[in-house]
């Protein structure tokens, strides 16, 4: 059984102004297997935000059917929509969206409130230790945000998605506001700790030799889905 499916996607906007309905996303299926590395890739504004957006639930489709670890994700509540995401989805976006006020330890332990079922407080502080120590950051746990590098704040944001043990990491063009060197340090990380976690990794990026790391491509053209390769 897949970790997630989705079957005849489709999602359309109205315009500001005129109320033009826009297609998005039309008809798309598809499926992503527990531990898979998975590429979107694709044209600005073909809708890979928005296929990004919905498989994280912070997006509702107007068509179709998804199914998250054998749920359909379809028929749950606000409620259980925001426990589905705490508890089994991480999320690193191109911006880290870090705490300003919060130390990096602080950051990192934030995603932990949410859970209904916390562990002990030394286990999750542990964990972040444990976390940051593995992307090179064990000296940094008492510094801000303002105090790291670019590419030191993405791997702390790296290490908040991963703080609750999630089933899936969606990554956003997480390497966009980093140079070269950075952005291949970043994907090289993000890959190890999938591997490593055993956590399925979908990320949209503009970058071919990224995407190309990864187990499998999905090209969306215009809200279709074209075809994926492996």
């Amino acid at each position: 059984m897949p970790l997630l499916s989705l079957s005849h996607i489709s999602k359309s906007y109205s315009e500001p102004g005129s109320g033009n309905v826009v297609p998005v996303l039309r008809d798309i299926s598809l499926s992503i297997a527990e531990g898979e590395s998975v590429a979107i890739v694709g044209p600005s504004g073909c809708g890979k935000s928005t296929l990004l957006n919905i498989i994280g639930t912070l997006d509702v489709p107007d068509q179709g059917e998804y199914s998250f670890d054998g749920t359909s994700v379809s028929g749950l509540s606000a409620t259980d929509l925001a426990a589905l995401r705490s508890e089994k989805i991480g999320f690193i976006f191109q911006m880290h969206h870090l705490m300003p006020q919060c130390s990096v330890l602080e950051n990192v332990l934030l995603p932990t409130l949410a859970l209904k079922i916390k562990p002990a407080a030394t286990e999750l502080q542990q964990r972040a230790e444990q976390l940051l120590a593995s992307v090179g950051l064990k000296d940094r746990l008492n510094w801000k945000p303002a105090q790291l590098s670019g590419g030191e704040r993405q791997r702390v944001a790296v290490v908040r998605a991963l703080i609750n043990q999630p089933k899936l990491i969606l990554a956003d063009e997480p390497t966009g506001a980093l140079d070269e060197k950075n952005a291949e340090s970043l994907t090289t990380l993000l890959l190890d700790l999938q591997k490593t976690t055993g956590t399925s990794l979908v990320m949209v990026t503009h970058h071919p030799a990224q995407a190309a790391r990864m187990g499998r491509t999905l090209t969306l053209h215009e809200g279709t889905l074209l075809g994926a390769g492996t």
